[in-house]
Formats: structure tokens, C-alpha cells, sequence
């Protein structure tokens, strides 16, 4: 397991004074018995939701990470994890075409009024113009995405079944709102509005867009550098090394260092499970084991905890 992982360290902070709870988590973790290869690694992720204690909700769980960290390689990773796994993946083809992702909430206009309105590259190209309206955009859509039902094939489990979101509504405002304000793009009247309506809906919302863990994907600025530069996403053309230093720097401080001020109270102690995303797994099936049995471990810790 990584040295970083913030959920072992507190469950088992809370684990040292419960002898029952101890003998429970011991138990859980040998009859684990992890192996190498990923057929495996899938069957005891499997195993593990057919026989834990019944829970009367989907569990949801996000990817966060820095542009390019390789969150939608891990996205398809954990896609193939079990069939109690849904893995929803950004929302980018809407911010790259506002008027098609809009269209069926407002009144059709005369077709010679129709643009494709490319929000992700117009932040991009100015984003002293557009950080505040692409943030808003991109924060309602990731809303609307965790509000949506569970998909049905994952009721009729009859068992617990986990939601994966590709970033959250949580990082929307504390990794790249508050990095467009820190670096002037967003001015102080856009960050007051923005922080009451965003605090407004998740109290609001309540227990519907709450998450029970986190899976931080990290590795180096420069190593996402490379990986932006071979995708080749146009609007992503422009992205400079420094910039994804200040978003490294936003995801750890929120993350890991806890110097994030937050402003919901089941955020603040949420379990935090910190991957090498420097490590080349696309192509690794060893390590994509291995990923995936940190994760079984982090999942017996995210869910089966909260139960006892």
C-alpha cells in the first residue's frame, strides 16, 4: 500500500481503540488473499460486494487529479473492475459544444443564430473573460452528472454497488475555481457569488452529492506535461508547465496537506486514497493489479467501515 494512503491512517487511529473492529478488519484483509494477476484482482473486488454486510445506497467514489494525470486511463481500468462498477467520465463534449449540450433546456432559435460554442477553448484563449462563466457551466454539469439515478443494472444487483465520478463538484471549487482566483482570472465579486451558489446547492442537495471516497491520481506537473502534449486535445495547446504546477499544488493542499479550507462538514474528514499516477500502467497489467488491489483495500475502509 502507498505511505500516503490518508484513509489507513485514520481508520486505523480509530480501529486501535475498538478490539471487535481490529479482529473484523483483520479478518477481512486475510481472507483477501491477493494474488498477481488481474483476472484475480477483479474477482475479489467481485467477491468483496457480494459478501459484505447489505448498505441500502450506491456508494460513489471520484478520480481527482491534475490535467492529463491519466484519470481517464484509470476510469476505463476500474470500468472493468466488477459489473457493481459504473465509471462516469467527464463531461468535456458539453463544455466543448455549449449550444448542443443546451439545446433541449432552452426555446430552439433560427438556425442562422446557431454557433458551436466551444466554453473549454474560450477559457483557454481568455481566461480572464471566461474562467467565472466556464467554471459555473462546468460546475453544473458535474451536478447534474452525480444527481442522476444510478443506472438500473446497478439496483438490481440486490448488493453494493460503487459510482466512480471523473472529478467531482468538490474539485471543481477547490482545486480549478480556486486556482483561476488565486491567479486573478477570476475577480473577488465572481468568487463570492460563486462560492454562495455552489454552497447553496450542496446543502441543498445534501446526502445526493456526497462522496464517500477519494481516489487522488498524482504524479509530477511534468509528467502530465508530456502526457497533454502526446494526446494532443486541441484546446490544450496553450497550456503552459506552470500552470499545472499551481493545480498540482491546489490538488495537495486540498488532498494531503489539508490546507484547503472547506466548507462541508463530510468533506473534511472524507478518506483519501493517493495513487502513483507517474507510474506508466496503461499497458502495465501488473500494475493495474496493483492499483486495483490498493483499491479493494481502500473500499473495505470506505464501506465496510461504515456499517460497523
Amino acid at each position: 500500500m502507498s505511505a500516503h494512503c490518508v484513509c489507513f491512517k485514520r481508520a486505523f487511529k480509530h480501529l486501535r481503540s475498538d478490539l471487535k473492529r481490529c479482529v473484523l478488519f483483520s479478518r477481512l484483509l486475510s481472507t483477501a488473499s491477493f494474488s498477481y494477476s488481474r483476472m484475480t484482482a477483479n474477482t475479489q473486488l467481485e467477491s468483496f460486494m457480494e459478501h459484505r454486510p447489505a448498505v441500502t445506497r450506491v456508494k460513489r467514489l471520484s478520480i481527482e487529479g491534475n490535467i492529463a494525470v491519466g484519470k481517464s486511463t484509470f476510469a476505463r481500468l476500474l470500468s472493468s473492475a466488477g459489473r457493481n462498477w459504473e465509471v462516469t467520465p467527464e463531461p468535456v463534449s458539453k463544455w466543448q459544444n455549449v449550444e448542443e449540450a443546451t439545446s433541449q433546456m432552452r426555446p430552439p432559435v433560427p438556425s442562422s443564430h446557431q454557433t458551436a460554442t466551444n466554453l473549454l477553448q474560450m477559457m483557454y484563449e481568455d481566461p480572464k473573460r471566461w474562467s467565472y462563466t466556464f467554471q459555473t457551466f462546468s460546475c453544473m454539469s458535474r451536478l447534474r452528472t452525480q444527481l442522476q439515478p444510478p443506472p438500473a443494472q446497478l439496483l438490481e444487483t440486490g448488493d453494493v454497488a460503487v459510482q466512480v465520478y471523473e472529478r467531482s463538484i468538490y474539485s471543481d471549487r477547490y482545486v480549478f475555481a480556486l486556482n483561476m482566483f488565486e491567479l486573478g482570472c477570476i475577480n473577488s465579486t465572481e468568487w463570492a457569488v460563486y462560492q454562495d451558489w455552489h454552497s447553496f446547492l450542496v446543502e441543498q442537495f445534501g446526502p445526493k452529492v456526497q462522496l464517500e471516497g477519494i481516489l487522488y491520481l498524482r504524479a509530477p506537473p511534468q509528467t502530465c506535461m508530456e502526457r497533454l502534449r502526446h494526446r494532443g486535445r486541441e484546446e490544450e495547446q496553450g497550456i503552459q508547465l506552470d500552470y499545472l504546477e499551481t493545480l498540482h499544488k491546489q490538488h495537495d493542499n486540498w488532498l494531503i496537506n489539508k490546507t484547503t479550507k472547506v466548507h462541508f462538514d463530510h468533506l473534511k474528514n472524507i478518506p483519501v486514497l493517493v495513487l502513483d499516477g507517474s507510474l506508466e500502467f496503461e499497458s502495465d497489467s501488473e500494475m493495474q493489479t496493483k492499483f486495483l488491489t490498493e483499491l479493494l483495500i481502500s473500499l473495505i475502509l470506505f464501506v465496510f467501515l461504515n456499517t460497523l
